[in-house]
């Protein structure tokens, strides 16, 4: 037990390599399976090859801007003082940057590699049975979510023992280790930066290519979804990859660093009782600030238990239930574990920031944190599962047209955001009142903590999309497009999950990271009343609102050019149609990977210019608000505007695309059956056109955009902290004020407390 408390620390970054090595051995085994004939491989080549080509374009101007952001983190982090006021900081921090923005890119890349290797071989295992293909498609998401999960713990864990060692901490509430702490939040911003530029743009790339296949391919010239003779349908297959596999890596991979990094910062803060001026937990005083990255590192280790639950038996057997047990598995199993952690880990007692608890306070939080991201999960699939209440609704109104289609649709994402967003509150609620902030800190963390599943279950719809493009352009038997449309039909549902999941745990993360920053930048609250704090308030609240325009815009331009070069192929290239004559498919790729590195540097810049803009623009403008202040109602309004839009979006977008699918299998509608190429399905093609950017692009985009404000307010706080910077009152106002107070108290022993507060106001606070 002594050599646990002594070394736990290490334990952290060696829970990440063994889930980077249970990855790699499962990434060999998607890697013997069979790969299919000689067209099949071809097919999957291409997909791979375009993959492949939009990753490099995007690091290459995404390496400019981490180049450019770092040097002006390095240059930052040398300011150590400002008009009297320390700062907390270093150059390294700009190390920090880099280290997380790799990791980030490594870890889309990771999942995009395995995702072309598995589709294929998917395809090919869906020839033999559906369990087989589960269990291939299944595998190639699990190498994205251990390999994720096992390069944040990694990196994070590394880089706090680096941080200690460099900075000297021995006391986890020194000013070295606030220093150590700042300096990892350089890693967070790194991660949530490649994060948001990967999501927008692997999203506006896979809605271009999606919308331009569907628009001529089905509706137009009457083609299935994947027919090879679409010059689209290669772009699409590969946005699936670049967009659902490489984005939705990245955008996780910052939340849960994002979650671990908040709770730290709480945790830092703490005050552990101590027993003759020493800590009595078990490490010193630094249980609050390890106890996230243990909890998260361990729920590596019980996702991987959770994946050996994913199994069917037969041809009938439910896909469905069968992810939905290795969920609860590794859930049930992480709410176990996390009893004995926090029981061993923590204290009797904590304080934070005026709010004493217990360690069994913390526990239950976890607890709620994990009951919030069930039930979350529980229903967006209600609300955008094939044979539900919602997606029935909308597959009714398509019998009376397109129009009625999309209003549907627009009501069940609006009506999508009621039981998520009392669930959150609820969630919010509960875990404060167990363990203050910090309660709501280490509930999103727990909630984190099965990261690895989570994304194994939601990489492994697109692995089974890209399956069923591959089996009908190469023209295989009905039953094996049969079986990797049930998989699909599964993926569509645990997609739009892994996005509600996701954004639940933005909304818990961003909470605590705005708590974080409230702490750091010295203010005490945020004041609505004050007009220029209103203000601000209303603008972030706009925030998600022009996010989401320029993320949709930017797929219609996309989808526009797409639109025209399929067109123009049909019109000019003889013999398509007749299989006679080969789609110029590289021509639909290269617009889309144009149009996407194009598209998503403005999105991307809002995130990170705007609350740089109004903390220093507004720095000491009002004598009686900070802008400090005003980047809190600002964050605010960002806030709770992107949880409300990224819900309704991504549910919506869902739930249109699976009353799409329905039609494959033939659905009722006023008595009489409708099927695929019917006018009610082609009014569900429309509205799943328009859920595409929805549900794929600005949707999913929100929780990346309120944590990465979040994280850059966090970096910027020291420096636009209430008192840096501002002038110290002269005597004669210092005399003006007490004599003010002399008047109003009556009472000798109130006013000399008053006037000791005044003296302690004008030390700490010039």
């Amino acid at each position: 037990m002594e050599f646990l408390q002594k070394n736990l620390i290490y334990f952290i970054p060696l829970l990440g390599l063994i889930g980077i090595l249970v990855m790699a051995i499962k990434s060999a085994w998607v890697n013997k399976q069979d790969a299919g004939d000689a067209k099949m491989q071809e097919l999957a080549g291409y997909i791979a090859d375009g993959a492949m080509a939009f990753l490099k374009a995007e690091w290459k101007v995404l390496s400019i801007f981490v180049a450019f952001t770092a040097a002006l983190l390095a240059y930052s982090g040398n300011i150590h003082e400002i008009n009297g006021v320390v700062l907390h900081s270093s150059w390294i921090i700009a190390v920090a940057f880099i280290i997380g923005a790799v990791f980030s890119a490594t870890a889309g890349y990771i999942g995009m590699k395995a995702a072309t290797k598995a589709n294929v071989r998917t395809t090919q295992a869906a020839r033999t049975s559906l369990a087989k293909a589960l269990k291939v498609s299944f595998t190639g998401g699990t190498v994205m979510g251990l390999g994720v999960a096992g390069l944040a713990i990694l990196g994070l864990g590394g880089l706090f023992i680096v941080f200690l060692q460099v900075f000297h901490v021995v006391s986890a509430n020194s000013t070295e280790m606030k220093t150590a702490i700042e300096v990892l939040t350089g890693f967070s911003l790194g991660a949530e930066s490649i994060a948001l530029f990967a999501r927008v743009g692997g999203g506006i790339y896979t809605k271009a290519a999606d919308v331009g296949a569907d628009l001529v391919g089905k509706v137009e010239a009457g083609i299935p979804e994947d027919d090879v003779r679409n010059p689209a349908t290669i772009a699409d297959n590969v946005g699936d990859n670049v967009g659902d596999v490489a984005g939705m890596g990245a955008d996780l991979f910052g939340s849960y660093v994002a979650t671990i990094l908040a709770t730290m910062v709480l945790g830092q803060e703490i005050v552990v009782e101590k027993l003759n001026g020493v800590a009595v937990d078990q490490l010193n005083g630094f249980s609050p600030v390890l106890l996230p990255m243990v909890i998260c590192g361990l729920g590596i280790l019980f996702s991987i238990v959770g994946t050996w639950f994913v199994r069917i038996k037969g041809e009938d057997s439910n896909v469905q239930t069968a992810l939905n047990l290795g969920n609860w598995s590794s859930i049930i199993l992480t709410a176990i574990a996390c009893y004995f952690i926090v029981m061993f880990m923590l204290p009797p007692h904590l304080h934070l920031r005026g709010v004493s608890f217990s360690k069994l306070d913390v526990y239950y939080a976890i607890l709620v944190g994990l009951v919030v991201g069930t039930l979350m999960s529980i229903i967006t699939e209600y609300y955008t599962a094939m044979g539900k209440g919602p997606v029935k609704s909308i597959i009714q109104q398509s019998g009376t047209g397109h129009a009625t289609n999309i209003i549907a649709g627009l009501s069940v994402g609006m009506k999508s955001t009621v039981a998520p967003i009392l669930v959150l509150a609820g969630g919010i609620i509960f875990s404060y009142a167990f363990a203050g902030l910090y309660g709501v800190a280490i509930a999103a963390a727990g909630m984190m903590a099965t990261t690895a599943m989570q994304l194994a279950i939601d990489a492994f719809g697109p692995i089974a999309d890209n399956a069923g493009g591959i089996a009908e352009m190469s023209q295989l038997p009905p039953k094996v497009r049969e079986r990797t449309d049930n998989l699909d039909a599964v993926g569509n549902t645990t997609a739009a999950t892994g996005k509600g999941f996701a954004i639940a745990s933005a909304a818990l993360t961003s909470l605590a990271l705005f708590a974080a920053f409230v702490g750091v930048a010295g203010i005490d609250a945020i004041d609505i009343y004050k007009a220029p704090v209103l203000a601000a308030l209303f603008v972030g609240a706009m925030i998600p609102f022009i996010f989401s325009a320029l993320c949709i815009a930017a797929v219609g331009k996309a989808a526009m050019e797409m639109v025209q070069e399929v067109r123009r192929q049909f019109r000019e290239i003889p013999g398509i149609m007749e299989y006679k004559a080969k789609p110029e498919y590289e021509k639909c790729v290269a617009i889309s990977t144009k149009a996407s590195i194009r598209e998503m540097m403005l999105p991307g810049a809002i995130a990170l210019l705007v609350p740089i803009l109004v903390g220093f623009g507004f720095k000491d403008v009002f004598p009686s608000v900070s802008s400090a202040e005003m980047l809190g109602g600002l964050l605010a309004g960002v806030t709770v505007s992107g949880v409300l839009m990224g819900i309704f979006q991504s549910n919506a977008g869902g739930a249109w695309d699976n009353a799409k699918k329905s039609f494959e299998k033939g659905v009722e509608i006023n008595g009489e059956m409708f099927y695929k190429k019917s006018e009610p399905h082609k009014a569900s093609v429309t509205g799943d056109t328009v859920g595409d950017p929805f549900k794929d692009t600005s949707g999913p985009s929100m929780n990346i955009l309120i944590k990465l404000m979040s994280i850059v307010s966090l970096v910027i706080a020291p420096y636009i902290a209430v008192g840096v910077g501002a002038e110290v009152k002269s005597s004669h106002e210092v005399i003006k004020e007490i004599r003010v107070m002399k008047t109003i108290d009556a009472n000798g022993l109130e006013r000399i407390d008053t006037l000791k507060n005044l003296v302690d106001t004008i030390t700490v606070k010039p």
